[in-house]
């Protein structure tokens, strides 16, 4: 089926809006999720056993839940030689990027200027300081779906990076095949990546096992990775339980293409991203509109994989710079120089992949960016997985002798508020130091 093509008119974010709306509405699993949820924290191992069965193994007896560590090594020993090689260099890579993203810990000194000499000796300075620290979570998960095929990368893309994050314990689930076992090369890329425990269980009931906890499943403080509609809804309704990384929902890319660029790789890039499947949309966007038409005649063949996929004719690149910034996508892909050259402007994306050499499948597997991205527009807000997703940031504050210069300037706000008991407890501070 060739993808349409559109000639926009109007306001860039009417027509984002109405390309978001292209994606079919899922309709509301909330109630059922809510049903597993609340069956599993009551049934436990049994109540995930049951699930199991029921939507996974087609009524078969499931495996053990815990997949022990002969299995493991034994997926990594049978995986194929060249398999390893790209997992290990993905494990490599990634690992790099997400060290780059660590915060350090750092301590800001605070100067509140001159004294009175109230209290302190005259032209002495109000000074204290206020750390900036960061931990990891004890106890991290991470999802990777099962369904069309089985996804390696996405244990890369969270174990790595939770382990990068210094993550105690790194649990990976995901849902086993009608033969009662999870696909081997998932295995071996949890051997690789370090993971500390894998689950053989998936969709909401392993969500609410992660979060709540059952005889073997020990709950986590942080839930991440993609899956389907019931996995999300799950991951949103044990939110406050745990953290999350955010809704993963279809994927979708944007590609903006000047008239230099190769139509093969525009239509390649495009059709490659909607190998996701159905609900997964995919935009062409270019300002000449010779190579929209080529572009259409590259896809025309390709097989139908239920994706959206849509080319969009605009005035001029300015023009599909703003759709794309109203449509804020998981991928936006720059080719051809003049397209290239908006790279500094882009501010709303998940992932950005600048330059005829570097597709988003790049990013998918190796490139070493997370492809764990904000789908359905929340580029506007969300950002990659990250291992700020798997560290708390507290504060450390050390007042010393500025209390009273702070008090003073602090307890009219307290009162002002209606907080009386708290401006007496910055003041009682002055007179212990003054007594001091």
């Amino acid at each position: 089926m060739a993808p349409e093509t559109e000639l926009l008119s109007g306001d860039p974010v009417a027509l984002a809006a109405e390309l978001r709306a292209l994606v079919p509405d899922p309709g509301s699993v909330r109630e059922a999720v809510a049903e597993i949820i609340a069956g599993v924290r009551a049934g436990g191992d049994a109540a995930l056993t049951a699930y199991t069965r029921r939507f996974d193994t087609g009524g078969a007896e499931p495996l053990a839940l815990v997949v022990g560590v002969s299995e493991l090594d034994g997926a990594l020993e049978d995986l194929a030689p060249d398999v390893r090689r790209g997992l290990e260099r993905a494990i490599e890579n990634v690992g790099r990027v997400a060290a780059a993203g660590l915060a350090d810990d750092r301590v800001v000194a605070l100067d509140g200027g001159a004294l009175d000499g109230a209290g302190l000796d005259g032209g002495a300075h109000a000074r204290w300081e206020v750390a900036l620290r960061g931990v990891p979570v004890e106890r991290a998960a991470v999802y990777v779906p099962g369904g069309r095929a089985p996804y390696p990368s996405t244990v890369i893309m969270g174990v790595v990076t939770a382990r990068v994050a210094e993550v105690a314990t790194i649990a990976v689930c995901a849902p086993p095949g009608r033969d009662g076992d999870i696909h081997p090369v998932i295995l071996a890329a949890c051997r690789l990546a370090g993971a500390s425990v894998v689950y053989r269980m998936g969709g909401a009931q392993a969500i609410a096992a992660l979060a709540y906890g059952t005889e073997s499943v020990a709950p986590v403080d942080v839930i991440v990775g993609p899956g389907n509609l019931y996995v999300q809804e799950a991951k949103l309704q044990v939110l406050g339980q745990v953290g999350i990384d955010g809704f993963a929902g279809p994927s979708d890319l944007v590609v903006i293409a000047d008239a230099t660029a190769d139509p093969k790789l525009v239509a390649l890039d495009l059709l490659a991203q909607g190998e996701h499947g159905p609900g997964t949309l995919v935009v062409g966007v270019s300002d000449d509109a010779d190579l929209l038409t080529a572009v259409a005649g590259e896809m025309a063949s390709s097989p139908d994989t239920g994706a959206i996929r849509r080319l969009v004719a605009v005035d001029s690149l300015d023009h599909a710079l703003a759709l794309a910034e109203a449509f804020a996508p998981e991928h936006l892909e720059l080719l051809g120089p003049d397209a290239e050259a908006l790279a500094p402007r882009v501010s709303r994306t998940g992932c950005l992949f600048v330059g005829a050499a570097g597709g988003s499948a790049f990013g998918d597997y190796i490139a070493g960016s997370n492809h764990v991205l904000p789908t359905g527009g929340a580029a506007r807000f969300a950002s990659a997985l990250a291992p700020a997703h798997f560290r708390r940031r507290f504060t450390e504050v050390r007042i010393g002798d500025a209390a009273e210069a702070l008090a003073r300037e602090a307890a009219p706000v307290a009162r002002a508020e209606g907080f009386e008991l708290h401006a007496r407890s910055m003041e009682a501070r002055v007179r212990q130091n003054g007594s001091s």
